[in-house]
């Protein structure tokens, strides 16, 4: 023995440490600290009460750091822009759809669950299990004990890959590495990546520029199905109140306070009505309340026939009716119409130019209107659309003897859609529908009767929120007249120019008056033009169907003093006061009242927005309207009609060949008499079934994924789909689809650069050593103070989502998709599941001939879930081979 002591000592050589790690500098001095940092905190405050012998630290370190070297040329040598770009979108879309298909099946189920969080998760991993088919990760996410054997296994795998043969043969310093990996640095870390406390505390950071929002929070408060929200938000309340009311006020301040007490009371009372709501097991859906509730909007059927929104819920009627047919031919008159304006154009302009094709488009457009005629009016035609024969025949004769013209299908289309109006089957039948009531929470004009206020008489104004609520007006606004047989009526008396601070400005008096059966009352009210415009902005965003019928006078920034010019504006703003008060628009938007009457008010005017945001709103409206321009041609055009017309040729042949192909594909595939198609996302993958032809767009591919998945837009009506596909693919277009591929390629270049890999190794360092110290464990924060940063999450992600969307795919799609999103971050096991998906992802790519998936497999292989399963499916597959 002391001979190989002796012979040991005589073969000890110096170690020597070379801190290159990765070739940059940059990168290798933070990670030279946090090897330091893991070595003096995982290992050398015991290992010095042992020895004082410094060769087995310095083989650690240089096991770590060779390890390090390995893994840096591994990475340059990857290709990441796959691993950014789609698998990391697929897999946080199946991850979500996974979310979406367990509540699903819970809600399937009704019965009220003890523990419906647990529930959540056992259902999540059985539907996990029948998407993945080979892989289940329930142990790993739920269990404490396997999920530390995991990281120890995968560790030790990464160690074999990344270690000299020599260097992993020895146990001791092997384990002593895969432990600090795996329990000191990604245990903590994965910890920290999956609490929903830090999940929404960064959601709040990340749009942190964005001010709360009044009525956001509200919806929210209102939507909120966490008791414990609601109580953690009632508390704060209540202690708000108690410091607003101990406060010794006079003068001007004590209004600002009484409307804070009032708003104060309001969530308060909000909060009860919801808490007592969802204790009692009451909790019924809006839709079905509001559909047996009152008065519901009025939305005219011109208007439904030119909204995405709106179209798609009367289509879905129609076809429940078997009145497609007639719907479906008025929308591919109107795409016929715009399709023959447009070449007819074209064509009048060649022939100026000297080039004639005419009876070769002549003969593409009469082709085009006897395929309208043959699948919609002809007796062959099934479903056939049965309108006057006499009609149909001098169409015929027309078709037979005469050019076609865009306006050949006019008369019919007038009178199918007169029949669409006036039939008790479909318009009428269609306001008495559920499908009414549904479209009418997409587009935001149902009024929600699940809060109406108490009758102990404690009314409060909302006058002084910072921006108005169709919720809120609705919801116990005691100010608000509701009587119909109260009249209103207000008109501009007299136009006057004021000069405040060296500002001018034209101020116009308003004289209002209001008559009820028991009084009468008039007075007067003082407004600015800027007063008006704010007024219109915010009842045009409350109510999109006013945004047509309501014209605000321009604004004009030069002589506009003149008094002429305040004399034509004066009579252009009566007129739109007369538009507003018209009893017929006020019967069809209820809502509308309460901001009439606090516009008409006897008072200050408290804009809902500031000066700044009125001057972006300006610059943004016609930006929103090009948008809704844009939508409503994608709508009306058959879907290859735009792609035809922004790619037509300078050669008149392949202009015509083009048109023939569009004519086709328009006027005998588009009108979509099938009814909706269903996948089956159950069992597969989001990126599994991609029929889009889209893979090698990358912005389009990312973008239909994630509006796939979290608005659920597979599941709903695929006309919808297409047209938001094909509205993504014009925008794309039109900002040059290449470039943004191209940026997306040099932003993925830009993550993995030096820079940023540095940056993110000392955000890493920071958190977990601060001033070199290693951070103690945080403690828990109280539950109320969780709840709350769960509210304000929620109500900063509906304040930033843009109001395109909604007029896109619907306000209470979006909405509940946002929200659909959010939630699923709110459990701890679906949270670790998804960074542990990630973290696999991200090995699978790294290291592509080392065969990780198989690997996974073996190691999720204990999972219950997954024996179930094979259970099941032997069970199942047992009978059929018998047979």
């Amino acid at each position: 023995l002391s001979k190989c002591i002796e012979e040991m000592k005589h073969e000890s050589r110096p170690i020597k440490i070379d801190r290159r790690l990765t070739g940059a500098n940059i990168i290798d001095e933070p990670l030279q600290q946090v090897i330091q940092f893991s070595l003096r905190d995982y290992v050398q405050y015991w290992y010095y009460t042992l020895s004082d012998d410094e060769a087995f630290l310095l083989e650690i370190r240089q096991a770590l750091q060779y390890a390090l070297v390995q893994f840096s040329a591994r990475s340059k040598e990857t290709d990441w822009q796959p691993y950014f770009t789609t698998r990391l979108v697929d897999d946080f879309g199946t991850h979500l759809r996974v979310f979406r298909k367990a509540q699903q099946r819970i809600a399937e189920k009704g019965d009220q669950m003890k523990d419906q969080a647990e529930e959540l998760v056992d259902t999540f991993f059985e539907v996990e299990v029948e998407m993945e088919k080979e892989v289940c990760r329930d142990l790993v996410c739920t269990s404490p004990k396997d999920e530390e054997g995991f990281l120890r296994d995968l560790c030790e795998v990464l160690l074999y890959i990344l270690l000299p043969p020599g260097d992993f043969q020895n146990k001791i310093m092997r384990y002593f590495v895969r432990e600090i990996l795996s329990r000191g640095i990604l245990l903590p870390l994965i910890n920290q990546l999956s609490d929903p406390d830090y999940i929404n505390q960064y959601v709040i950071w990340m749009i942190r520029d964005s001010n709360c929002n009044y009525e956001a929070f509200m919806n929210i408060i209102k939507l909120s199905d966490n008791i414990g929200e609601l109580e953690a938000v009632k508390d704060k309340a209540s202690e708000e109140l108690q410091y607003l009311r101990s406060l010794d006020t006079a003068g001007d301040d004590i209004n600002t306070i009484k409307n804070q007490i009032n708003s104060l009371l309001y969530v308060v009372k909000v909060c009860d009505s919801r808490i007592q709501r969802l204790q009692s097991g009451k909790e019924i859906d809006t839709v079905k309340l509001a559909a047996n509730f009152g008065k519901l909007c009025t939305v005219p059927l011109d208007h439904i026939l030119v909204d995405n929104v709106a179209l798609q819920f009367f289509m879905d009627y129609m076809q429940q009716t078997g009145g497609q047919a007639h719907l479906f031919f008025w929308m591919t008159v109107e795409g016929y119409r715009v399709t023959a304006q447009q070449q007819l154009e074209v064509l009048q302009s060649r022939q100026k130019d000297g080039k004639h094709q005419t009876n070769q488009t002549k003969g593409l457009l009469r082709a085009a209107a006897f395929g309208v005629y043959e699948q919609y009016l002809s007796e062959k035609a099934s479903p056939r659309v049965h309108i006057d024969d006499n009609l149909v025949a001098k169409l015929a004769e027309t078709l037979n003897h005469e050019d076609p013209t865009p306006e050949i299908f006019d008369e019919i289309q007038r009178k199918v859609y007169e029949l669409m109006l006036r039939d008790e089957r479909f318009y009428p039948s269609f306001k008495q529908n559920a499908l009414y009531v549904r479209m009418l929470a997409e587009l935001d004009m149902l009024k929600d009767p699940s809060f109406r206020g108490s009758d102990d008489g404690e009314g409060e104004s909302f006058n002084g929120s910072p921006t108005g609520s169709i919720n809120l007006s609705l919801d116990d606004l005691s100010n608000v007249p509701t009587d119909e047989t109260i009249q209103l009526h207000a008109y501009i008396s007299d136009t006057g120019v004021c000069n405040d601070h060296g500002k001018t400005y034209a101020l116009y008096a308003i004289t209002v008056h209001r008559r009820s059966p028991n009084s009468e009352e008039t007075w007067k009210t003082y407004r600015r033009y800027s007063d008006f415009h704010d007024f219109h902005m915010r009842i045009t965003e409350q109510f999109e169907n006013l945004a047509n019928i309501l014209k605000l006078p321009g604004k004009k920034t030069f002589n506009n003093m003149d008094r002429e010019f305040l004399e034509k504006r004066k009579k252009d703003l009566n007129a739109y006061l007369q538009l507003l008060l018209n009893p017929e628009m006020m019967k069809s938007s209820p809502a509308l009242a309460h901001y009439v009457y606090d516009f008409l008010e006897n008072k200050a005017y408290s804009k809902g927005k500031g000066d700044f945001a009125r001057k972006m709103d300006t610059f943004v409206n016609p930006l929103r309207n090009s948008m809704r321009n844009v939508s409503n041609a994608v709508k009306a055009l058959p879907d290859s009609l735009a792609e035809g017309m922004t790619k037509m040729s300078d050669n008149m042949g392949k202009m015509s060949e083009r048109l023939g192909q569009d004519i086709k594909q328009s006027f005998f595939k588009v009108p979509p008499l099938i009814q909706k198609t269903y996948s089956d996302p159950e069992h597969c993958r989001v990126a599994a079934p991609i029929d889009d032809n889209v893979d090698d767009n990358i912005p389009l591919r990312v973008m239909l994924l994630l509006m796939d998945e979290v608005f659920d837009l597979k599941e709903r009506n695929q006309w919808l789909r297409r047209n938001i596909k094909n509205l993504l693919q014009q925008l794309i277009r039109a900002t040059y689809g290449d470039t943004i591929n191209r940026k997306i390629v040099d932003h993925v270049d830009w993550m993995t650069s030096p820079e940023q890999v540095a940056d993110a190794v000392k955000r890493f360092r920071d958190a977990f050593w601060p001033n070199g110290i290693l951070a103690e464990t945080v403690p828990r924060r109280d539950k109320a103070i969780r709840m709350r940063t769960r509210v304000a999450g929620k109500t900063k992600l509906l304040e930033v989502m843009p109001d395109e969307l909604k007029h896109i795919i619907g306000a209470e799609t979006t909405r509940k998709g946002i929200l659909r999103v959010f939630e699923m971050f709110q459990h701890t096991q679906l949270n670790k599941r998804m960074v542990y998906v990630f973290l696999e992802r991200f090995l699978e790519t790294l290291f592509p001939q080392n065969k990780f998936h198989e690997l996974f497999n073996k190691l999720h292989s204990r999972s219950k879930q997954m024996q179930r399963y094979k259970q099941r499916l032997h069970s199942t597959q047992a009978p059929s081979l018998q047979k």
